[in-house]
């Protein structure tokens, strides 16, 4: 599977070789504000989570990819379609649409563009009927990236503890 890489950004399936980038993203407690757990301690942690995406993309084909800058090839986090059997918020077999970046990174498009390549990725070329996303209630950022996606607002729902929002968006195509 390939993805089309958009003006400023790249994609590929993530590496073991990641583990770095990863580390330096997950070990932000800024990063872990909206998500409801602890920052990483160890670079371990991270390369178990690529293992972890691995098997993701092994078992369903999709799964979060790395994102790089296409002029320098850095790594500036990962974006992408994850299948979720559930149930969350009382739905099964969702396509969640997700994203986090380093923070160094933050606040220049990064987010939407990817989120943007993903939906278009998902829609066009694996012809999924609806692609979902849920964000922390408080996370405005996302939440803009969300409507400015024309993902459709849904309801609110508590996830680990955290109260988040639902997003979903039909395939235009279909």
């Amino acid at each position: 599977m390939t993805i089309s890489p958009t003006p400023r950004l790249y994609f590929r399936e993530l590496r073991e070789a990641d583990a770095p980038g990863m580390f330096e993203l997950d070990a932000n407690p800024a990063v872990h504000r909206y998500l409801g757990s602890q920052p990483l301690t160890e670079v371990s942690q991270s390369l178990a989570m690529i293992q972890d995406i691995q098997a993701q993309y092994r078992q369903f084909g999709i799964g979060r990819w790395g994102v790089f800058l296409r002029a320098t090839d850095e790594f500036i986090g990962w974006a992408g379609l994850k299948f979720i059997a559930g149930p969350l918020n009382g739905r099964t077999n969702v396509y969640d649409l997700g994203y986090r970046f380093i923070e160094r990174f933050w606040g220049q498009g990064y987010g939407y563009e990817a989120a943007q390549a993903w939906l278009n990725h998902g829609f066009e070329q694996m012809k999924l009927p609806l692609i979902s996303a849920y964000v922390d209630e408080q996370n405005q950022a996302s939440r803009r990236i969300m409507e400015k996606l024309g993902m459709q607002l849904g309801n609110s729902f508590e996830d680990e503890g955290d109260i988040c929002v639902w997003y979903e968006r039909s395939n235009p195509q279909l």
